[in-house]
């Protein structure tokens, strides 16, 4: 279809939420407002899951380690005297467990998104969300282009969460190390 130079207007500036957009009204009447097409836009969609995932991950983390805190201070506190070295291992095993679980928790979010959104199978998007997640990043699946950007944002939140996780276990340990030392000593 052939639409004359006239048939278009001159470009319009409007403000929406704080940015001004430029967009061509045709004089046909088929006008969509600049709030409408910011909305449509793949990048803007992109962006609003990306804050959801985000937040989301986010969560899932700090209820995660709260919930794995509440529990080490309730084994610790009961049976502070009686952990051995073994009991000490098994401790640190079942926690480091617990916090890997955590993190595939994470990476079923990610894949779970990925599915829905733009990869074949749950085979594809698991593989995908972890190898990103855990920023190794094969490259061999790849997301559809509007939706590439998800890939380094999940590796930037994994190498965060999986940092996070590392540290609240270097911390309980370091605290099990030192009431065991105090425990000894008395």
């Amino acid at each position: 279809m052939f639409v004359h130079q006239d048939a278009l207007q001159a470009a319009e500036k409007q403000v929406c939420c704080g940015f001004e957009i430029h967009s061509l009204a045709y004089s046909c009447g088929t006008h969509i407002t600049p709030c409408a097409s910011l909305v449509a836009s793949p990048v803007f969609s992109v962006a609003c899951l990306a804050v959801l995932l985000v937040a989301l991950t986010l969560w899932l983390q700090s209820v995660g380690i709260a919930a794995l805190v509440a529990w080490t201070r309730s084994v610790a506190a009961s049976d502070i005297h009686n952990l051995g070295q073994f009991r000490s291992a098994v401790l640190i095993v079942r926690l480091t467990a617990a916090m890997i679980a955590l993190q595939g928790v994470m990476i079923s979010l990610w894949a779970s998104c990925y599915r829905w959104l733009c990869l074949p199978s749950w085979e594809s998007a698991f593989y995908f969300s972890a190898s990103s997640y855990a920023t190794v990043g094969y490259g061999d699946v790849v997301l559809p282009s509007n939706w590439r950007m998800l890939g380094p944002l999940e590796s930037i939140i994994g190498v965060l969460m999986c940092g996070i996780s590392v540290s609240v276990l270097f911390a309980i340990v370091t605290r099990l190390i030192s009431r065991e030392a105090r425990f000894s000593h008395t």
